[in-house]
């Protein structure tokens, strides 16, 4: 049976960089993925240039950019491995890369540069005198724990994690479940690490879809099915008072529903049977503006006028189904013209559901953070075994937030497995 000194179980942007880190301080790491791919949710992100950060993160913070049971948890990991750090990775691999808006920074070319960076990281473990070996693919059949003997001082009464792979057992003191979420199975996202967090006894949130498109039931959506394609800066808002959490950003109808960036971040907090309230016009007074033309006579029909602040399609549809909005503005009675207005500015609508773990970019929920180390990233209860990244109960805004948790929880976990390889060879038990 091969040893090693770590195995990392999952070979996404987490698995992979804990591996690179835990390889450079002089590690023996096994990579283990069951699917064929290297980090294949990096190579679809962000329009295929993995939106790998962003700038406005801070770590002192953490809750506002990121949502979970403790939002907290991720403080510590996030200020030892900051935004500046990753940028300084890519420039040191000439990794050409810009920043859109927002805070959110890109690759230039393709998120493959950004694997090659990471891959060319795990290769540099040799210098260091450590090895990142990778076995892809390679599906994970179960694993047991084998705890540590008092009775032999050497290796082989180390307590030590057994693999049962498609490529046979192997063995290390320590198992870092770095397997993502639920969120896009086409790709390969499983289960598996919320299985093996229950295995040994850790609690789990329970999960859900994050940053997801919503969508509406029936004939309550008909009137705007037709508006498909339709996109526009909106303010999208949900939750009650100091519940209440809302997104200047900008919506797209789809057949199905809503989308766009407003909607996938009003979707990691939105709750089922909870109403949204979105404003379609932010930032301008339509009751006024409508009254002061209607004042100075003008002879346009209501959505011909309407569609000087909002796009025509949009303005025809909110007429359309009241018979005092078919003549001029001028005509038009003034209680109907602010029913329109309260309508756009507040219009509430409950979702019916999401388009589910198969369009959603993340995995809200999973290991409870109260069973986890926010130093070390370790299992409380159970030494040796590590959660890092997606698979964790830490879930970030759009924009490269969740690619810095994937970083930074995997530099705090290199580093614990590091410091306890160093205590194993002080104790005579090196591997």
């Amino acid at each position: 049976m091969q040893t090693f000194d770590a195995i990392v179980i999952g070979a996404g942007a987490a698995g992979l960089f804990c591996a690179a880190q835990a390889g450079q301080r002089g590690l023996r790491v096994l990579l283990i993925d069951h699917t064929e791919r290297v980090a294949e949710k990096v190579r679809i992100s962000g329009g295929g240039r993995a939106n790998f950060t962003n700038r406005d993160l801070d770590p002192a913070a953490p809750h506002k950019h990121f949502l979970g049971a403790n939002p907290h948890f991720c403080r510590s990991a996030l200020a030892r491995f900051t935004p500046q750090d990753i940028i300084a990775l890519l420039d040191r691999h000439g990794v050409p890369w810009h920043e859109k808006h927002k805070g959110q920074l890109f690759c230039d070319r393709s998120a493959r540069d950004l694997i090659d960076a990471l891959l060319a990281e795990c290769d540099a473990a040799s210098a260091q005198g450590g090895l990142v070996e990778r076995w892809q693919p390679c599906a994970v059949q179960h694993v047991e724990f084998q705890a540590r003997s008092a009775s032999s001082p050497d290796m082989a009464g180390a307590a030590s994690y057994h693999v049962h792979s498609d490529r046979g057992v192997v063995s290390a003191p320590a198992l870092v479940v770095a397997t993502g979420g639920l969120s896009i199975p086409k790709i390969g996202a499983s289960g598996l690490g919320f299985e093996l967090a229950r295995q040994f006894g850790l609690r789990l949130v329970p999960t859900r879809p994050g940053l997801v498109p919503l969508t509406f039931g029936g004939e309550a959506w008909a009137p705007y099915a037709g508006l498909a394609g339709l996109a526009l800066p909106v303010l999208i808002a949900t939750g009650e008072k100091k519940q209440r959490t809302q997104f200047h950003e900008d919506l797209l109808f789809t057949h199905r529903g809503l989308s766009g960036p407003a909607v996938l971040q009003i979707s990691s907090y939105w709750q089922p049977g909870a109403p949204l309230t979105i404003d379609l016009a932010p930032g301008i007074d339509l009751a006024a503006a409508l009254r002061e033309a209607k004042a100075a006579g003008a002879r346009r029909l209501v959505a011909r006028e309407l569609a000087q602040w909002l796009p025509a399609r949009l303005a025809e549809a909110f007429c359309a189904d009241d018979p005092a909005l078919q003549r001029p503005l001028a005509e038009a009675p003034d209680k109907a013209l602010a029913r329109l207005a309260e309508r756009l500015q507040r219009w509430q609508l409950t979702p019916s559901g999401t388009e589910g773990y198969a369009k959603a970019e993340v995995t809200v929920g999973g290991v409870d953070t109260r069973d986890l180390s926010s130093q070390t990233l370790e299992a409380r209860q159970q030494p040796g075994l590590y959660f890092i990244g997606e698979v964790v109960d830490v879930t970030g805004w759009l924009g490269g937030y969740n690619f810095q948790w994937a970083w930074a929880s995997a530099h705090a976990c290199a580093e614990a497995l590091g410091q306890a390889a160093e205590a194993r060879r002080a104790g005579g038990l090196s591997g």
